[in-house]
């Protein structure tokens, strides 16, 4: 990189912690920090969805796959992506606008103690974060290799810088930061995406060539799937997709939450979902062509960076590594402002009584300690990315495989239909689906990568409706029952329930624990 690029770098860098900064004028108390105060405007909300769904593992473990493959990149991923997202706008996003409005949530799974118990909460709440330290070391791994290839930087110290950047701004300005970088970065991507696509199209002799390319492409690159992707690997992903994106990733559900109301969050799900139907044909693009100019890469994951380096002039390539910089940062950076939020307010109140009820104050700066904490332990596990498969199979497999099984009661306990499975199918669930990837993980040599992604999730769903079934004849608890009709009705609720989280309900729960269902009515 020249003298410029990384000028241009610095300036991005720069901008973000002024937002940051900028930001913390809006955050008051943690519900500033953590769901913005419940005001995000849908367009807002929309885009930080979006791009808070990728990162710069687009840019290295997708190009490689673009590379290799071709065009199934865009159907296995974007497509499936697309479909869950907007069939969720309409079925699961308005509801978790509708329990920041009920139950006064803070994070996304502390309304599983109503809904479920005591239990079923903390062990979401341990498994996701567990999980989510192998998500965001992915992409902490995925920038720093993309900073190795244009700078010579070693791998483990370009995630700590990209960590220190982004642990400024959103320790300080929470949620609020979060989405104002993103909606910056959204627009530093779209700019430097449009850069590269135009850059690339010059090359190639111009539009007319665009469709010709893919007969110069390698065999099988122009078809719809190929090698280990599938058409049972699609549905696989798109099983995984459609709790992932409609929550499972805790980020994404924060997006919702945030929203004013029920048709706010509707209109971002729909946003986010054309986003994403279109925007990955201009990003793909150049990473499809890769091979024609830069044919039997010894890394195909370096493809990406090295059409950069080779086709941009200076300064231009310092934009689009910003770019890059920009897709990684708007998602860790959501992950570790909901994390934070989990811990803050599901995990550590039941480890110490001395946390259940804080002050504003107290609790916003236990917020943000927890924050640098999270984000520290997943640098952590980045210095081991490659003993997991490096970034594809952290991402794909760890992550992807996980992700359904803590997500099954999440989701579909906001469903109606499902009321009659309590905490014991939605703890069933979670084990069953975890314990199915390790036992594949550790003895099933040669099985599919759309079975290592389908069968936890699948098997997760089976138990918790299966149980569910089973337990059709018995009596639903009343703030079930009543939270479920509040989340179905086309309106919020005159009478909300509000979960308490003081010290007797606390302590009540744990005694009574998943026995007696844990579930607490506090008006």
């Amino acid at each position: 990189m020249k003298p410029l690029d990384y000028a241009v770098i610095g300036v991005f860098f720069m901008l973000m912690v002024l937002i940051g900064f900028c930001s913390s004028r809006k955050v008051k108390n943690s519900k500033d920090f953590f769901v913005a105060g419940g005001k995000v405007p849908w367009w807002l909300a929309g885009i930080s969805h979006h791009v808070s769904g990728y990162s710069g593992v687009v840019f290295v473990a997708y190009a490689g796959v673009a590379y290799s493959y071709g065009l199934t990149i865009y159907v296995w991923w974007a497509l499936a992506i697309t479909i869950a997202v907007i069939v969720g706008a309409y079925l699961i996003a308005p509801k978790w606008s509708k329990l920041r409005q009920n139950l006064d949530i803070g994070s996304p799974t502390e309304y599983l103690q109503s809904r479920y118990s005591a239990s079923t909460q903390l062990m979401t709440a341990f498994s996701g974060t567990l999980l989510k330290l192998f998500d965001v070391a992915a992409k902490w791994a995925s920038i720093g290799i993309l900073l190795n290839v244009f700078t010579g930087m070693p791998v483990i110290a370009g995630a700590v810088v990209a960590a220190a950047i982004a642990l400024v701004y959103t320790t300080v300005g929470g949620l609020w930061a979060d989405l104002y970088t993103d909606f910056v970065q959204f627009l530093i991507q779209i700019v430097a995406g449009i850069v590269m696509f135009i850059t690339v199209v010059k090359k190639l002799g111009g539009p007319g060539n665009i469709l010709g390319m893919w007969h110069r492409l390698p065999k099988g690159h122009a078809n719809l799937f190929n090698g280990p992707y599938t058409f049972a690997f699609a549905l696989a992903f798109l099983l995984m997709s459609s709790f992932s994106y409609n929550g499972g990733t805790w980020s994404l559900a924060t997006r919702y939450i945030a929203s004013p109301n029920a048709t706010s969050a509707k209109k971002s799900g729909l946003l986010s979902g054309a986003l994403y139907l279109i925007w990955p044909l201009i990003l793909f693009f150049p990473m499809w062509a890769a091979p024609l100019f830069m044919p039997h890469l010894a890394d195909p994951t370096d493809s990406y960076a090295l059409m950069v380096r080779r086709f941009l002039p200076e300064g231009l390539v310092g934009l689009v590594l910003a770019g890059i910089f920009s897709a990684t940062l708007s998602m860790v950076t959501s992950d570790a402002n909901t994390i934070s939020a989990v811990i803050t307010k599901d995990i550590i109140p039941f480890l110490s009584k001395r946390f259940m009820k804080m002050h504003p104050e107290k609790e916003l700066r236990l917020a943000r300690l927890t924050t640098f904490t999270f984000v520290f332990m997943t640098l952590i596990v980045t210095s081991f990315y490659k003993d997991f498969g490096g970034v594809i199979g952290l991402i794909i497999i760890w992550f992807g495989a996980l992700v359904g099984p803590t997500a099954v009661p999440m989701i579909l306990g906001l469903v109606p239909s499902f009321k009659h499975s309590d905490s014991k199918a939605a703890i069933a669930s979670i084990v069953t689906g975890i314990s199915t990837f390790f036992v594949m993980k550790t003895v099933g040599h040669g099985i599919s990568q759309a079975m290592i992604l389908a069968l936890p999730t699948v098997l997760s769903v089976s138990v918790f409706l299966g149980m569910g079934f089973a337990n059709r004849n018995g009596t639903v608890p009343e703030i079930v029952e009543h939270m479920l009709g509040q989340l179905s009705s086309s309106n919020v609720g005159s009478e909300p329930v509000i979960i308490a989280a003081n010290s007797s309900v606390i302590e009540e729960t744990l005694k009574e624990g998943s026995s007696s269902g844990g579930n607490q009515l506090v008006r």
